[in-house]
């Protein structure tokens, strides 16, 4: 599938058919969430996946919006290592460029794949670091939930030209 493509079809799906994820596809996806750009090329990031179904099971009932986890062949937890961090707050937007390859390229590879949120979120911050005994350093940004899709969701043109300015506002 050609970037253009995989960018404009992508849609979040929440809805999966049990099964695994083979571990080749896990490794491409990884790969594709670190080759995101980077605050001075800091790559803050690292990755937790969960493709144990009594760990996904887990992380379903206890983390909040994740209940679809139960049945996904994998997650990813998208998280910030704040020692590796040159520049004070920019592991956000560093781990929201690897969460977005993650995406398209779960989607390039055949998968549904939804990002669920946990920065901001204290609340769900908290869960996931005590479910996972997250060493004080590392922050839980995002988990992408990821499996063969159990429904199709169809792809939906989002160009608004009312929100694009050409050199003024």
């Amino acid at each position: 599938m050609d970037a253009m493509k995989a960018i404009l079809t992508r849609r979040s799906v929440r809805e999966f058919k049990q099964g695994t994820i083979e571990r080749e596809k896990i490794e491409q996806i990884l790969a594709a969430g670190m080759s995101a750009p980077s605050a001075h090329n800091e790559q803050p990031w690292c990755f937790l996946v969960i493709d144990d179904r009594e760990v996904l099971s887990k992380l379903a009932a206890t983390a909040s919006h994740v209940e679809m986890a139960a049945t996904a062949g994998a997650a990813i937890v998208v998280c910030g290592d704040l020692d590796l961090e040159l520049t004070p707050g920019s592991w956000v937007q560093d781990c929201s460029a690897a969460t977005q390859n993650i995406l398209l390229a779960a989607h390039a590879l055949g998968l549904g794949a939804v990002w669920t949120h946990c920065h901001p979120d204290p609340v769900m911050q908290r869960e996931v670091t005590d479910l996972f005994k997250l060493a004080d350093n590392i922050k839980p940004l995002a988990i992408v939930v990821m499996g063969e899709p159990a429904v199709e969701v169809a792809p939906k043109d989002n160009y608004l030209a009312e929100r694009v300015h050409f050199n003024k506002w």
